[in-house]
């Protein structure tokens, strides 16, 4: 075929496999970046009977692979895996693997460095295709961007060296052409007409003992993920019905907890447990930070790294083929949304897509976290949804409580006092757990420092009711309170996910999307004005909301629609916010309350310990 054909080819070829139309920006990399690796091959020393794989799809997840080589040299069969780009220009980023450029003709974003996304892939398959990893399979992977010079940015040794150790980078110029040949020829001396695409393609699904054992031996002696009483209930309940699951019957299991009984504890021994069973697993969740962090506390680092790949989030499975896993592990499973996608314009149903791609899926919910209104994962919906697939639900309930100083008294009272449910005894604050209210936030902030300087797991949290103005100019502060000198910024900038675990981040406001589903020893939480108290009753306010906030974005359309309905569930969506913030800390919680009304009645219930 004329090489101007071979984007028509692919496009073909990609509307047969997947029934939709290529995207435009797809097909015009085709036209450009496939017919550069057309040049690339244009060697005799290259046999002509290499196998050619284009757009590969990596099985159970939506991650493709641009171009592949297979053949094999005098000692192994081999494949090479070439990530390609049009990029031009590019500029660092502080996170590791990261770099800011232009993707798929969109504005600038951050996002992995080409070679560490080679590599990654080549680890998705090397951890999960057993036929390469049982027939030890040598995957060379590297990565090609034809339009872009060398410039001392993308080509750092520095801030990516690693991983252009792992993956060569090879750019602009007949050099790099000749040293892209070179590293092919190296790799693919004799042809073998695509037989280990095929073999690869229809290779089986599952987890190499090299994974299981860095899973497993993670998590043995590391007491923060002992199981303990009704934890150890459900985590055997749910290793035995997930056993049991099958292509004609799934198996559900919905394990309600409230903060601090272990759901994630549960949650990462059965990820631990499945794969040394090998049954192909992952943990899924809708926020990014708990799996950043999870995914941190098991490796020892901040960096990613092979496992990364058993960590998913909740819109991974669009495109998920039926029974795909064996098992998939949900945890924050409220935080589920309908619409996946940076745009909300992909898939259907989060937990609809969740049971039909695994034979057993386990939910972990805490109906009284819900704190947006694109939450839809109430256990009376996952129940719901799991009878439409006729799957067996199982369901348990997690009562022992580890955060809070094991304090179920104060739960009780915080629900009482933020109006979520009342309680006949209003519960009760001892001395087990340190709870006080900060008359100014500069001082609340100066506590919760002097704290994190004994383990840094201590943060100062707050409602989303400034604007994040930094974001824009850096130079800028979000929350201020000029009549008391405080000014920090929210930690949405250059920490992102693992904001809670950094150690700088202690001068900076956390949000509900960056510590829900985790936890520290210390809490601060600045109150904002969406929640507020006139004469002894408990108010919210979504219009006190930062207009950047998503969590009720489109409330007051939805207000004209239907305002009783709006207004009674943003209402408990504030609520459990706060709720959600306020019980974070292991052994303690000092807030602030920016309303002065508001601050009285706090004082006011903390000295009483009951609600009249």
């Amino acid at each position: 075929h004329d090489y101007q054909d071979i984007a028509e080819l692919v496009a073909a070829a990609y509307l047969d496999k997947t029934g939709r139309y290529a995207p435009e920006a797809e097909y015009r990399a085709w036209k450009n970046s496939v017919a550069e690796m057309a040049r690339v091959l244009r060697d005799h020393d290259i046999p002509d009977d290499s196998g050619i794989g284009i757009e590969f799809g990596i099985p159970q997840t939506s991650k493709r692979i641009d171009f592949m080589i297979s053949g094999s040299s005098d000692s192994s069969r081999n494949l090479v895996i070439v990530e390609l780009k049009q990029w031009s220009t590019a500029r660092w980023s502080d996170n590791h693997g990261l770099i800011f450029a232009n993707r798929g003709g969109h504005r600038e974003t951050e996002g992995t460095h080409p070679c560490y996304q080679a590599w990654s892939y080549a680890s998705l398959l090397r951890g999960f295709n057993e036929a390469i990893y049982a027939n030890s399979i040598v995957l060379a992977p590297c990565a090609y961007l034809h339009n872009y010079p060398r410039d001392g940015v993308i080509d750092d040794d520095m801030h990516y060296g690693t991983y252009l150790s792992e993956a060569p980078l090879f750019l602009k110029g007949a050099d790099e052409l000749h040293k892209l040949r070179e590293f092919i020829k190296q790799h693919v001396k004799y042809g073998d007409k695509a037989k280990l695409i095929y073999e690869i393609e229809h290779g089986r699904i599952r987890p190499s003992k090299m994974l299981i054992d860095s899973v497993v031996g993670m998590l043995q002696g590391n007491q923060e993920f002992v199981l303990v009483d009704d934890q150890k209930v459900a985590f055997e309940n749910a290793l035995r019905l997930a056993q049991q699951a099958n292509n004609r019957k799934k198996r559900v299991v919905i394990v309600q907890g409230g903060p601090g009984t272990g759901k994630s504890v549960i949650a990462i021994n059965l990820l631990a447990r499945f794969l040394a069973n090998k049954q192909v697993s992952a943990y899924v969740t809708r926020n990014a930070a708990p799996r950043a962090v999870l995914l941190a506390k098991l490796t020892g680092s901040l960096t990613r790294n092979e496992i990364s790949s058993l960590f998913k989030g909740s819109g991974a499975f669009t495109e998920t083929q039926a029974e795909a896993f064996d098992a998939l592990i949900v945890d924050e499973a409220h935080r589920l949304n309908e619409k996946s996608g940076l745009y909300g314009n992909l898939g259907e149903n989060q937990i609809k897509e969740v049971l039909h791609s695994s034979k057993c899926a386990i939910f972990f919910v805490d109906d009284d976290q819900i704190v947006t209104l694109s939450d839809i994962g109430h256990s009376v919906e996952l129940e719901r949804w799991a009878k439409s697939f006729d799957a067996d639900v199982s369901r348990f309930e997690l009562t022992s409580q580890f955060r809070c100083a094991g304090s179920d008294g104060y739960l009780e009272w915080l629900d009482d006092v933020l109006g979520i449910r009342s309680s006949q005894s209003g519960g009760s604050l001892d001395q087990t757990f340190d709870f006080r209210i900060i008359d100014s936030p500069t001082e609340l902030h100066e506590l919760i420092a002097k704290r994190n300087k004994e383990t840094n797991k201590s943060r100062v949290v707050a409602g989303y009711c400034w604007d994040w103005v930094s974001r824009r100019d850096a130079s800028k502060c979000d929350i201020t309170f000029p009549e008391f000198g405080y000014a920090k910024k929210w930690n949405l900038s250059e920490d992102g996910s693992q904001w809670i675990i950094r150690p700088n981040s202690i001068n900076e406001v956390g949000c509900i999307h960056t510590c829900q589903g985790l936890e520290l020893d210390y809490v601060g939480v600045i109150i904002g004005p969406d929640l507020i108290v006139r004469n002894g009753t408990v108010r919210t306010d979504p219009s006190a909301r930062s207009r950047m906030d998503r969590t009720i974005r489109g409330w007051k359309t939805l207000m004209r629609k239907n305002p009783v309905a709006t207004e009674r569930h943003i209402d408990r969506i504030i609520r459990n916010t706060y709720r959600t913030l306020m019980t974070r800390g292991l052994k303690g919680c000092y807030i602030y309350c920016c309303d002065g009304e508001t601050q009285r009645y706090f004082k006011d219930r903390a000295k009483r310990g009951s609600f009249d």
